[in-house]
């Protein structure tokens, strides 16, 4: 009798004991039983850390924004429970299709592997998916995506996550930076690597090229696809010499802080899904 009382106990507490278990925030370290767990940890919440692969500069690896996100998220999901998914580079990067080592994608297939991608992790229990991207190419990309989730029912919600620094810590990145001008591959950007992986930034060659704006399509209030390359056709933005890994610390423990409290938020969202149901009730038939 003893026994079973044990043996039903430990029946009884095994989920429990499970979901205090340490286990892997990253979806491909999951175990297909660990990933039922973390379902219910995550309270149903991934991450899809996004980037593309372009060139930065002549000193930085081409698969810089996906290495910055998938860090960032992985750390952040640590902090505060959620799957993180897999490598993604699946980006908007047409404006680079002229240095070598970018993978530019057609618009369609972009657009497809984002919406089946969201679709998967969907049906495999997860109905809270953040989008977190690191390449600022994505940004009307993402948020175009987000609004045509009302295309059609959805059973779940996508987040693009807008990453803002605070001003306090906008200050200090800026009394630590030599060279605050850039925008791409820039000192900032190369810190923030410089501190993740150190062994992939060759800042030596960081003059080799000029990161400078040219200021070569002077029209003002339009805008046109050509603009980056008008003013950046060597796809730098900035100076990044003066780069110190230091300095990227900062910006990535900023970078998690901010995504952290965008994962505890998206966590207590019940609105979002409601509405977003109302409406789909509601524009099936509008003239109720």
């Amino acid at each position: 009798m003893k026994q079973l009382c044990i043996t039903l106990l430990l029946v009884i507490l095994a989920p429990f004991t499970l979901l205090s278990q340490e286990i892997p925030v990253m979806w491909e370290e999951l175990t297909s039983p660990d990933f039922k767990v973390a379902v219910t940890k995550s309270k149903g919440v991934c991450i899809i850390p996004m980037g593309v692969l372009e060139k930065h500069g002549p000193h930085m690896p081409l698969g810089t924004d996906v290495i910055v996100a998938r860090d960032v998220a992985i750390k952040a999901a640590m902090k505060e429970y959620a799957i993180v998914f897999p490598f993604y580079f699946f980006g908007q990067i047409f404006e680079a299709k002229h240095q070598s080592g970018t993978i530019a994608y057609s618009p369609e297939l972009l657009y497809k592997v984002l919406d089946e991608t969201c679709h998967e992790i969907a049906r495999n229990g997860i109905k809270k998916i953040i989008l977190y991207s690191y390449h600022g190419g994505n940004n009307s990309f993402l948020k175009y995506f987000c609004q045509t989730q009302l295309a059609s029912e959805k059973d779940y919600v996508v987040y693009v996550a807008e990453h803002e620094t605070p001003d306090e810590v906008s200050k200090v990145i800026d009394s630590k930076t030599v060279h605050i001008e850039g925008g791409h591959a820039d000192e900032t950007e190369a810190a923030n690597v410089m501190h993740i992986r150190p062994e992939l930034v060759k800042i030596e060659r960081a003059n080799d090229e000029s990161g400078e704006a040219m200021g070569r399509l002077p029209l003002k209030n339009l805008y046109t696809g050509i603009w980056w390359y008008a003013d950046y056709p060597n796809h730098y933005a900035g100076n990044a010499i003066a780069a110190k890994p230091e300095l990227g610390e900062i910006i990535i423990n900023n970078r998690v802080n901010v995504l952290v409290e965008m994962i505890q938020t998206v966590k207590a969202d019940s609105v979002a899904g409601s509405l977003q149901n109302e409406f789909y009730r509601r524009s099936s038939n509008p003239n109720e």
